[in-house]
């Protein structure tokens, strides 16, 4: 069994996701008392958020490079960035480190592929929406369609998953939101919807979509568990 190496950037409650999904998938597959051999690197999202909003992308490329050369010597056999956003600076781990990448975003690109979807609409924080590090890799190295909320339902989606998601709070009121900024989606031809934050999946689950529903973490967590015994 190899070892697989997380980094959490988010909120520890997506990031308990992550470890959960990875052990019960390796206890599923190996069964009896298996358990994933796993490093964690957390860091203090409080810390990071400031600097997201600042729009400090520079100092988190640094800070993420030195977290992963610092703990290089653990030799993991691969690294999982456990958030969406801070995939900003998944290449700049790869050209630093010597330790395989699973980027979220080609592992998930081969699951919508083989159900034969051209056209995906996402739900993501601001800092993935209004870059186009995702969009690119989905429609350049993958061929898909991306669709995308308006501005308006962009802010309500940024404002509920880093007020209410990130402090564990889930409303009732925003899932309501959530499904019908989804329904919306469907209108403008969207396939399916892809949960591309990883705190999402805590309050939209398939019942409440008018879309089929493909979620990250999951897609992510167990890609690695499949890395990790082959």
């Amino acid at each position: 069994m190899k070892t697989i190496w997380l980094l959490w950037w988010m909120s520890w409650e997506s990031s308990l996701e992550y470890y959960r999904i990875i052990n019960e998938e390796t206890k599923k597959r190996l069964w009896w008392l298996n358990s994933a051999k796993v490093l964690m690197h957390s860091v203090n999202f409080q810390e990071i958020e400031k600097l997201q909003h600042e729009w400090n992308w520079e100092k988190l490329t640094d800070i993420m490079i030195k977290n992963a050369k610092s703990l290089e010597k653990w030799w993991a056999d691969c690294i999982l960035i456990c958030t969406n956003t801070m995939h900003l600076m998944a290449e700049d781990i790869e050209r630093n480190t010597n330790i395989p990448l699973l980027h979220i975003a080609d592992w998930t690109a081969v699951k919508i592929k083989k159900k034969n979807i051209k056209t995906i609409a996402l739900l993501w924080t601001n800092f993935t929406m209004e870059k186009d590090f995702y969009k690119w890799r989905l429609t350049n190295n993958h061929w898909l369609k991306v669709i995308i909320p308006s501005k308006w339902e962009r802010n309500l989606i940024h404002k509920i998953i880093y007020n209410e998601l990130c402090l564990g709070d889930v409303k009732e009121e925003s899932k309501k939101i959530y499904s019908d900024i989804i329904n919306n989606l469907r209108k403008n031809w969207a396939e399916w919807v892809i949960l591309w934050c990883t705190e999402i999946w805590l309050l939209v689950k398939q019942k409440d979509s008018s879309l089929p529903i493909f979620d990250t973490t999951e897609i992510h967590a167990l890609a690695a568990v499949s890395f990790a015994n082959n």
